[in-house]
């Protein structure tokens, strides 16, 4: 949950159950989601029950809202608190409101209809500058980001909008179109394959009087059938899938059965696919000479196999791209994975103190803890071991260049942090309780003393911080707390026992860490009975910065097998064609001795020739999209040369093994029977 000003639940138009959404006038009320006042309260009323927040807040439910949906960025929203009350009850929240160089609250604004965004933000985008004097250096805007931008605009640069999770909805609807363009090309391909066999049906149907209109109508109705009922199990497999898909997309999507604009898109597509695979087929069949066709003086020119082989191409240029790019991603991840972080993420639990109770019990618990043997050792900080929720500017060192804008990641510390995390002191040493002067001390990381281009020795310096003078004690090698995929910041660690609200602890290795767990639950229970026990294992919460690029190699995995196999299976029906045609052909060269080998090879001599041709196109293409792609990761892999080699090797193998089954098949065909039937 959080505290909001009391406009806020009107803005979000939340969809009372009970109460009224403007209840948090009150300073004393507070509103719940249903599951939220469910879980508290059970079956009895909520309504003007008394809780309390955090150990220090009481108040009365004044109000219950229906849980707002899984995709909105509120939707863990499980209670809603007053403003006012939390300014009063938290000392450090009161000074904050008023500091304008303080970045720890968002503000939401609700714009007057007609309003414009942009024109707002370039009104306001001064004044920060104007107000706040330490951070005037550094050139602060304020721009407004509408809630509709959140999800799929993210990104942001000089108060512009860069990119975000949209280039994810381009890139597998770009995907989705190419491999459903795949299958067009088969229906293609296999429908001007055989038009021989439909040429007399042609011919005859001109006879009696049909025009070629009618003739396109009808071979577009048969493509209409095909991908009407290729639609119709297309859903049937969706509905099947959908649950894994959902996991492996941590999504929670489900198909909307009664709501029209899906059905609207669906036929839409249907119409589309349809004239887009029968298009060329109807025109193509539907243009053949009656008189040539039933005197059987029919016959295909030499160039009508030439828009065949362009498709096959096509086909397994995108194939091979989509091949090459799962390679690259899944790479990408690995590389990144492979990063050394600097510091020990194995058997290290951190635990938010969201409660009080904490505070004056961190030593009890520090004690108890290791003398039970349930830890190594133990620590606080202010930020979680992977994330960082602090950068200040403010600070000066000797020989600063003056027109360096100094802005640092910083995170309070108690002793124990480096001990926790095993962290690796290349200057100076660690932080310790056993000098007093610490209480003034810092840590610098290789990346802040490179920022700030210092040469000689960098222990024992003094660095400025808005006048608070600070002494540096020690170099760490620089941890990887944020993006793995991007460059470390320039951060410093300061020794504070105060301004900390998390516990990190290093299990004993000596134990399980179910074991380990158990014990730190127990004595968790006995000293703090204000808040629940819930921990986080730090390498489990930074396996998630990889959850988006695993997804994405995830997926596209599923979309190179699709394209893959749907190009194979095109492949195989084109042979499966070719060998048929070429049937009295293949008779004679057996009667005049040729043997399955050759046979073979000149069956498969033309496939592989048009793979061969695919992989040209397709490996250029590849290496450049992914290339832009990895541009976006300052830390990344690069595109090894075995890489597309691979991939055209692999091409190959797919296609002799899917070729040569038509290919043999016709070689050992009885030639005495291939040359009656002609």
């Amino acid at each position: 949950g959080n505290f909001f000003q009391s406009d806020f639940p009107e803005m979000l138009s939340l969809k009372m159950l009970s109460g009224r959404r403007d209840a948090l006038k009150d300073p004393s009320s507070v509103l719940l989601s249903a599951s939220a006042a469910k879980a508290l309260f059970g079956d009895a009323d909520p309504m003007n029950q008394s809780m309390r927040i955090d150990n220090k807040f009481d108040v009365k439910v004044a109000g219950v809202y229906e849980d707002l949906p899984y995709n909105t960025s509120f939707n863990d929203l499980k209670f809603m608190g007053s403003w006012e009350l939390y300014i009063t009850g938290e000392q450090w929240v009161k000074e904050a409101v008023t500091e304008w160089g303080n970045n720890s609250f968002q503000m939401f604004a609700q714009m007057a209809p007609g309003a414009d965004a942009n024109v707002v933000s370039g009104k306001i985008k001064k004044v920060k500058a104007d107000r706040a004097e330490s951070e005037r250096q550094f050139f602060p805007e304020i721009h407004l980001n509408p809630m509709h931008n959140w999800h799929l605009y993210s990104e942001w640069k000089e108060g512009k909008i860069t990119g975000g999770r949209i280039e994810m909805v381009w890139l597998f609807g770009i995907i989705g179109v190419f491999v459903l363009l795949l299958a067009c090309i088969n229906f293609m391909n296999l429908s001007t394959a055989r038009s021989e066999k439909r040429a007399k049906e042609v011919g005859i149907r001109l006879a009696v009087g049909s025009v070629r209109s009618q003739l396109i109508n009808q071979f577009l109705s048969e493509s209409f059938i095909v991908v009407f009922i290729a639609y119709l199990l297309a859903l049937g497999i969706v509905v099947l899938s959908l649950p894994s898909f959902n996991t492996m997309a941590n999504k929670q999507i489900a198909v909307q059965w009664f709501n029209p604009m899906f059905w609207v898109i669906s036929f839409s597509f249907i119409i589309v696919t349809s004239l887009l695979a029968g298009s060329y087929p109807a025109l193509y069949l539907s243009s053949f000479q009656p008189v040539k066709v039933l005197k059987g003086a029919f016959r295909l020119g030499r160039f009508a196999s030439l828009p065949r082989k362009l498709l096959v191409v096509i086909q397994f240029a995108v194939s091979v791209t989509l091949v090459i790019g799962t390679v690259i991603v899944y790479r990408q991840v690995e590389f990144t994975k492979s990063r050394p972080v600097g510091y020990d993420r194995e058997g290290v639990i951190m635990m938010q103190m969201s409660t009080p109770d904490f505070y004056g019990k961190l030593d009890i618990l520090r004690t108890e803890l290791k003398n039970g043997g349930a830890i190594e050792e133990m620590s606080e900080s202010s930020s979680p071991v992977t994330a960082i929720w602090s950068n200040n500017g403010g600070f000066n060192w000797p020989g600063k260049n003056p027109d360096l804008q100094a802005s640092f990641n910083t995170i309070w510390v108690t002793p124990e942090y480096g001990k926790t995390l095993n962290w690796k002191i290349k200057e100076g040493r660690d932080f310790s309780r056993e000098f007093t002067t610490d209480s003034s001390a810092i840590i610098l990381n290789e990346a802040a003393v490179k920022f700030m281009g210092i040469k000689e020795p960098v222990v024992g310096m003094e660095v400025d911080w808005n006048g608070r003078k600070l002494n540096v004690v020690g170099l760490v090698e620089d941890l990887i707390t944020q993006s793995p995929y991007n460059p470390v910041k320039q951060t410093i660690y300061i020794m504070d026992y105060n301004n900390v609200n998390w516990m990190n602890m290093k299990l004993n290795p000596e134990k399980s860490a179910s074991e380990s767990i158990a014990l730190i639950e127990s004595v968790f229970k006995k000293n703090i009975t204000s808040a629940p026990f819930e921990y986080t294992f730090v390498d489990e919460d930074f396996a998630k910065k990889f959850s988006d690029e695993e997804r994405i190699a995830k997926l596209t995995t599923v979309f190179a097998v699709l394209a893959v196999l749907i190009s194979s299976l095109g492949i195989f029906g084109l042979a499966s064609f070719v060998a048929e045609q070429r049937t009295k052909e293949i008779g004679v060269r057996k009667v005049l001795g040729a043997s399955v080998a050759n046979l073979w090879r000149m069956l498969s001599r033309e496939f592989v020739i048009l793979v061969v041709i695919s992989c040209v196109i397709a490996i250029p293409v590849a290496c450049y999209l992914l290339l832009q792609w990895l541009k976006g990761y300052e830390y990344h892999t690069d595109i090894s040369w075995w890489i597309p080699v691979a991939a055209t090797v692999g091409a190959l193998v797919l296609t002799l093994a899917t070729v040569s089954f038509q290919a043999v098949k016709a070689a050992l065909m009885n030639p005495v029977k291939s040359l009656r039937s002609e």
